[in-house]
């Protein structure tokens, strides 16, 4: 009983956001799946749909209310629930998958999320492959084996880390825990690396995006936990990365505000 009202809730939390969305409930183009973090959906989780769908992924867009409002201390140490619920959601973007398999899939994830991301692409069925992914400080251990993962990614996985977020990812995640059970600092700080017996093909697919100086004038990204969710750096470097594979360089000496101005002057003349 409690599996079926689970899957309800979740048949409840996909129609919400498809509405909001905008779009209807099987739109014919993309589907973005969004994991936020520990602490709940949060402002900056909306904002970035919305800055991602403005960069051009448009769609039908699904945000998982992964952690059913549940304490964050309380959530980040229940690795045997949270994989449940990756289980779940895994079930769900297969019956999307299924169906309309010519549909792409793109799946972002912060902090805590990205780990529920990594472990729900674990749990597709071999026929369902997804897009590409960006993980945005991801709370995993650094030396997390992705390979089961990226067997379900076609194109990249892309993995932005901050040394600047060492509060929470490195005094934090060393202090309590990363969402795999281990008291270490976690792959948002510096990235994953490839541990002994991974499938080296399969981590081909990973684009490690450390946190790079000139993203503060160009896109008011300080390295903080949750700067690579603002609507300006969602808008004009993750979107075209996920949908291209290609970030735009913005000129030298360009701020951030100038190069949004200067892509919506040739959107408008194109």
């Amino acid at each position: 009983m409690r599996v079926v009202l689970h899957i309800l809730l979740l048949g409840a939390a996909v129609l919400a956001s498809a509405a909001y969305a905008g779009g209807d409930a099987q739109p014919a183009g993309r589907l973005l799946v969004h994991f936020h973090g520990i602490g709940g959906q949060r402002w900056w989780d909306t904002a970035f749909v919305n800055a991602l769908r403005e960069g051009g992924l448009d769609g039908e867009v699904i945000t998982c209310n992964w952690t059913d409002n549940i304490h964050p201390l309380t959530v980040l140490r229940a690795c045997d629930r949270n994989r449940r619920e990756a289980s779940a959601i895994a079930r769900l973007i297969t019956e999307r998958y299924r169906q309309n398999p010519a549909r792409r899939i793109y799946i972002t994830g912060h902090s805590g999320g990205a780990a529920i991301a990594v472990w729900a692409l674990e749990d597709l069925p071999d026929d369902v492959v997804v897009e590409a992914v960006a993980l945005i400080a991801p709370a995993l251990s650094p030396d997390y084996d992705l390979s089961r993962a990226l067997r379900r990614v076609r194109t990249r996985m892309y993995v932005f880390s901050s040394p600047r977020d060492r509060v929470l990812l490195d005094w934090g995640t060393r202090l309590l825990c990363t969402m795999d059970g281990r008291q270490s600092r976690a792959a948002g700080l510096y990235g994953f690396v490839m541990p002994a017996g991974a499938d080296v093909r399969q981590y081909a697919k990973l684009s490690p995006q450390p946190y790079r100086t000139e993203w503060l004038r160009c896109y008011g990204n300080l390295g903080s936990h949750i700067c690579a969710m603002r609507p300006l750096f969602a808008r004009l470097y993750i979107a075209p990365l996920l949908l291209t594979g290609r970030a735009p360089t913005p000129p030298a000496g360009e701020s951030a505000a100038q190069h949004a101005a200067a892509l919506g002057r040739q959107n408008s003349d194109g």
